[in-house]
C-alpha cells in the first residue's frame, strides 16, 4: 500500500471517528523480546521439534516466493495449547526469520471494530500481527477480520441510518498469528481462515533440563545438572514455569549463602514454594482435594467446582485442568470432572468404592 493511499485511508478512518494512532503504542507492542531468556531464533528454541520443522518449511517457501514475485505470502497461523509453552516466542522468531515487523496485541484489549481498523491501518507490507487470547475477541471484531485475512481489505461503515455510507480500505498483505488456550471457543469462520493450526505440547524432562541450563547461563547462575533435572521434573512441562523457578531459586541460593543452585538448594526452594514432586502447586492441590473431599471425587460441574474454590471458571479450565488431565489425575466427562485413581493415590487417600476410571 503506497503512502498516498495510506493517507487517504487514514482520512476515511478519521471520518469514521476511528483513532488511527491507537495501534502505535496503546493497543499493541512492536517489541516482545524484553525477556532475556526468550529465544531469538529456531536454533535457540528448544522443543516443539515437529512444529519448528514445519514452520521452517513454510518460512523458506515464503522467502523463495518473495524472491520471485516481490510479495510476502506467509499464510495465517494459529497456535493453541496451555499457557507458557512458547506461542508468543515462536511468533517473534517467525518475524525475525522473515525480516519483518511484528505487532502484538490481545483479544481482551481489542474492544471494538475501530481498534482493528486502527491496528491494521498502521502495518506495512509483510508485517505480522500477533493476537494473544484470540478466542476472547468480541464477535463484531472477529467478523471484521474475515475480509482482512482473506482479501486484505476492510469494510467500514461511516455514519448511521439512511445517510450511512460504506467504504472499502485496501490493506497491505500481512500474516495474522493467533494464539489461544481455548481453540474451541474461536468462531469457525475465523478458525477456518488460518492456513495452518498447531497444538503446542508439554515439554519432556530432557527438553526442560536443557532450557533450564540455558536460562541459568544467561542469568549467570551456576547450576548442577541434578538440580536442573529436579527443577524440570517439577515445572509441569512448561518453560515459563521453569524460568520463574530459576529466578526464585536464585533468591533461595543467596538466602542459604551458596554460590550455586545445587540439588539441595533446588529441593529446599521448590518445597518452600509449595510445589510437590510432580509439579503440583497449591492451586492444583486445592482443586483435587476439593473434588475429592467435597464432591466425593465427582462427577461435578466446573462452575460448581469454581464456586467451591472461590475461583474463576476460566482459570480452572485454562490454567489448572490441562496439566491435571495430562497427568491422568482428573477426567473431563459430560457429567463433570472426576478424580481418577491416580489422584487418590497421589494423596494417599483410600476411596470406599473402587469404581475408578
Amino acid at each position: 500500500m503506497d503512502k498516498e493511499a495510506n493517507k487517504t485511508d487514514r482520512r476515511f478512518l478519521q471520518e469514521a471517528d476511528i483513532e488511527v494512532e491507537v495501534g502505535t503504542d496503546a493497543d499493541f507492542d512492536t517489541e516482545i523480546n524484553d525477556n532475556p531468556v526468550r529465544p531469538l531464533s529456531f536454533n535457540e528454541y528448544i522443543g516443539q521439534t515437529k512444529l519448528k520443522e514445519n514452520l521452517l518449511i513454510f518460512i523458506n517457501g515464503a522467502k523463495k516466493r518473495k524472491a520471485k514475485t516481490g510479495k510476502y505470502d506467509l499464510d495465517h497461523l494459529l497456535f493453541f495449547g496451555p499457557p507458557g509453552l512458547g506461542k508468543t516466542t515462536l511468533s517473534s522468531i517467525i518475524a525475525k526469520e522473515l525480516g519483518v515487523n511484528i505487532k502484538t496485541t490481545s483479544g481482551p484489549s481489542i474492544e471494538k471494530t475501530g481498534d482493528v481498523a486502527a491496528i491494521l491501518s498502521s502495518i506495512s507490507e509483510g508485517d505480522i500481527v500477533f493476537i494473544d487470547e484470540i478466542h476472547r475477541l468480541p464477535k463484531p471484531v472477529a467478523e471484521m477480520l474475515y475480509p482482512a485475512m482473506e482479501d486484505f481489505r476492510l469494510d467500514i461503515v461511516i455514519g448511521e441510518g439512511p445517510s450511512a455510507k460504506s467504504i472499502r480500505l485496501s490493506l497491505p498483505r500481512f500474516t495474522l498469528i493467533g494464539a489461544t488456550t481455548r481453540a474451541g471457543l474461536i468462531p469457525s469462520p475465523l478458525r477456518d481462515r488460518f492456513g495452518f493450526a498447531a497444538r503446542l505440547e508439554y515439554y519432556n524432562i530432557q527438553e526442560l533440563t536443557n532450557i533450564i541450563v540455558r536460562s541459568a547461563s544467561i542469568y549467570k547462575i551456576i547450576i548442577e545438572k541434578k538440580a536442573a533435572e529436579e527443577i524440570a521434573r517439577r515445572s509441569r512441562g512448561t518453560p515459563r514455569i521453569a524460568n520463574k523457578m530459576i529466578r526464585r531459586l536464585r533468591d533461595y541460593m543467596l538466602h542459604l549463602k551458596q554460590n550455586a543452585i545445587t540439588l539441595e538448594v533446588a529441593k529446599y526452594g521448590i518445597n518452600r514454594l509449595g510445589i510437590d514432586e510432580i509439579g503440583l502447586d497449591d492451586n492444583d492441590k486445592l482443586f483435587l482435594l476439593t473434588l475429592i473431599n467435597k464432591f466425593a471425587g465427582g462427577p461435578v460441574g466446573i462452575e460448581t467446582l469454581a464456586q467451591a474454590m472461590n475461583d474463576e471458571k476460566g482459570t480452572l479450565e485454562e490454567v489448572i485442568e490441562p496439566y491435571l488431565v495430562s497427568c491422568g489425575l482428573i477426567a473431563r466427562t459430560k457429567k463433570g470432572r472426576i478424580a481418577t485413581e491416580t489422584a487418590y493415590k497421589h494423596f494417599n487417600i483410600i476411596k470406599e468404592d473402587s469404581l475408578f476410571l
